[in-house]
């Protein structure tokens, strides 16, 4: 039977390294098939890398193999490359290393990536209550939007069958490794398993306006680079109406949500790697 790898890329993630392997730890496994983590500490210059390695006894007691690989290259989409070198299950699952998975998530996505045909697959997206009272706001707003509340968002995870990694090669130079694995499969190829996953996200005013601002020119570069693959988008961006009908129910969220969005289009996008989200 064919094998899953979890391809985990982490730079600078000794605060939330342990919780995410602690989750990838409590997995039931699916029987007969075999289960590899791949860590790719890229650019660290903290314990990230000693960290991962700390826990791998856990995990292989669990029947994970574990490979913890380093670069001085502080770089996702080589991390990924990497990652995807190294990786011996056709079945790939993606994830960010500050994420923390629910029970069942592996066997779930087993179960959704398995039989004929190219399958894509994320979860139910879930952000824990940030510390800073805007972020939180923020968060609890976004989370309304239909592409995160019901979609398949592939944010800070994705999963895919051999078939349909089979797609591309190696990760493009892109910002938007998650958008671009996603627009490759059309939405009726994609499903979205009911487990939560955990997705902090980024914590105050100027650093969500940064970090939206790397989203957004993510979004315009896979347009610019990939314009066949935007037939794949349809659905990504709620109407006004239904914004405004959104804002209705949660009028502070909205609010704040609305002042990033414009504070992001007031300023010009970021070129260089933004920690958080």
């Amino acid at each position: 039977m064919d094998g899953i790898s979890v391809i985990l890329p982490a730079h600078q993630e000794e605060a939330g390294i342990g919780a995410c392997l602690r989750g990838l730890c409590a997995q039931r496994l699916v029987p007969g098939v075999s289960h590899q983590i791949v860590v790719i500490a890229n650019g660290c210059t903290d314990a990230t890398a000693q960290l991962a390695r700390d826990a791998a006894p856990a995990l292989t007691t669990a029947g994970w193999q574990v490979s913890v690989l380093e670069t001085a290259i502080g770089n996702k989409i080589a991390a990924l490359n990497m990652g995807d070198a190294a990786a011996t299950g056709g079945t790939r699952i993606y994830l960010d290393a500050d994420v923390v998975i629910g029970p069942g998530m592996i066997e779930a996505l087993h179960i959704t990536l398995s039989g004929p045909g190219a399958r894509y697959a994320g979860a139910r997206l879930i952000v824990p209550p940030a510390r800073n009272l805007l972020s939180r706001a923020y968060a609890r707003f976004w989370q309304k939007l239909p592409f995160v509340a019901t979609g398949v968002t592939g944010a800070g995870l994705f999963a895919m069958n051999a078939e349909g990694r089979a797609r591309w090669d190696q990760f493009p130079p892109v910002i938007a490794d998650d958008g671009f694995a996603r627009l490759n499969f059309s939405p009726a190829e994609r499903t979205r398993v009911e487990v939560p996953y955990a997705w902090p996200i980024t914590e105050g005013f100027r650093r969500l306006i940064r970090v939206r601002r790397r989203q957004d020119a993510g979004t315009a570069q896979l347009a610019e680079r990939y314009p066949d693959l935007q037939q794949n988008a349809s659905g990504d961006r709620p109407s006004l109406g239904r914004m405004l009908r959104l804002g209705l129910t949660d009028p502070v969220g909205f609010a704040v949500y609305a002042t990033v969005t414009a504070a992001v289009r007031l300023g010009r996008p970021s070129q260089g790697w933004d920690r958080g989200r």
